[in-house]
C-alpha cells in the first residue's frame, strides 16, 4: 500500500536515520549482577561510527563483562543496548553477529589441526549459512577459497595458508583470529586484548593490522597496553569497579587524577604522577598473562 501524499514512510525514515546516525553503539544504564555482586553498573557508552574506541581500566574493572553484554554472551540485569538504530538488549549472540556486531576473544580461538586457510574458509562457510559438515563435497568448500585467501592477504598470512593453525606463532594466531572475524563481514569489531602476551615486534604488527582493518569499520578495543591505546584510539572510556570513571581522548584521560589513582591505587587528592607513570603501571612482561 502506498503512503498517503505528503506523509513520509516511517519505516524508511527510521532506516535513513540509522544510516546517517553518528552513534553506532549506545548503552543506557547497562548493569550486570551476579547473585548480588555488581560486575557492571549503570554504564552509559556511546561509540561513534567509523572510530576506534578504547575501553580500558585496571584488572577486574568489568571490561570483558561489558564485551559479553554487548555481544549477548551474557544477558543484562537492567539497562538497554542499541546497535545501528536497533534495540538489541534481548537478542541472542548469533542475531547480533548477523547484524554486523562481531567480537574476538582474549584467548586465541582457532582450530589447531586445520590449515590456516581452512580456518578462514569455515568462518566464511558459516557466515554464508553453511554448516560445519566436514563431509561436504570438496567443490562446495572450494568456492570459498578465493575469498579466504583475500582475507589472509589482508592480515598478512598468505604464506602460512597451508600450515596447520596450531603451528603458527602466537602473534600470527591473533592475526588469524582477526581474519576469521573479518569473514563474518562485520560493520563493528570488538577486539578483546589483541596484543596480550605478545613480543614488541608482534605488537607493532597487530597495531598496523588493526589500523588497516578499521578502515570503513568501527572498532571497540579492550587493551592493557596503553601505548597501543594511545596510538590507536580516537576516544577512550575508562572503567573501574564496573563503572565509567572518565572518557575522552588519551591526553585527557591520562591526565585525570581519578584515572591515575585507579591505576596506581593512590588517593585522588594526593595524585601528582606524570602521564608516564600511568603508562608504566600497565607494562607487563612479554608473554605475560592477561587479566581483566
Amino acid at each position: 500500500m502506498n503512503d498517503p501524499p505528503g506523509e513520509p514512510n516511517p519505516g524508511r525514515r527510521s532506516r535513513e536515520r540509522s544510516r546517517v546516525s553518528d552513534i553506532i553503539l549506545e548503552t543506557q544504564g547497562m548493569t550486570k549482577e551476579f547473585r548480588g555482586f555488581v560486575a557492571v553498573q549503570d554504564v552509559n557508552l556511546k561509540v561513534r561510527r567509523g572510530t576506534i574506541h578504547g575501553l580500558i581500566g585496571p584488572n577486574g574493572a568489568g571490561k570483558t563483562t561489558c564485551f559479553n553484554l554487548l555481544t549477548k554472551f551474557l544477558p543484562v540485569t537492567r539497562g538497554t543496548i542499541r546497535y545501528d538504530g536497533r534495540d538489541i538488549t534481548a537478542m541472542k549472540p548469533a542475531e547480533v553477529a548477523r547484524l554486523g556486531l562481531v567480537r574476538s576473544f582474549q584467548i586465541s580461538a582457532v582450530f589447531p589441526h586445520l590449515s590456516v586457510l581452512e580456518n578462514v574458509r569455515m568462518a566464511l562457510q558459516r557466515q554464508r549459512g553453511g554448516s560445519f559438515d566436514f563431509w561436504r563435497a570438496e567443490s562446495l568448500l572450494r568456492q570459498y577459497d578465493a575469498q579466504a585467501m583475500a582475507l589472509l592477504e589482508d592480515v598478512g598470512l598468505t604464506e602460512y595458508a597451508k600450515l596447520p593453525a596450531g603451528q603458527l606463532p602466537y602473534g600470527r594466531k591473533r592475526a588469524l583470529e582477526i581474519a576469521t572475524t573479518l569473514a563474518m563481514n562485520p560493520t563493528m569489531m570488538l577486539l578483546d586484548e589483541p596484543t596480550a602476551g605478545m613480543t614488541h615486534e608482534d605488537v607493532d604488527r597487530i597495531v598496523t593490522l588493526v589500523r588497516r582493518v578499521a578502515a570503513g569499520r568501527t572498532v571497540l578495543l579492550v587493551e592493557h597496553n596503553l601505548k597501543v591505546v594511545e596510538g590507536l584510539c580516537d576516544t577512550i572510556t575508562v572503567l573501574t569497579r564496573g563503572q565509567v570513571l572518565a572518557e575522552g581522548d588519551y591526553g585527557t584521560v591520562s591526565r585525570n587524577p581519578e584515572v591515575q589513582a585507579a591505576y596506581l591505587g593512590t588517593d585522588p587528592a594526593s595524585v601528582g604522577v606524570p602521564e608516564a607513570a600511568l603508562a608504566a603501571s600497565q607494562q607487563r612482561p612479554e608473554g605475560g598473562a592477561a587479566h581483566v
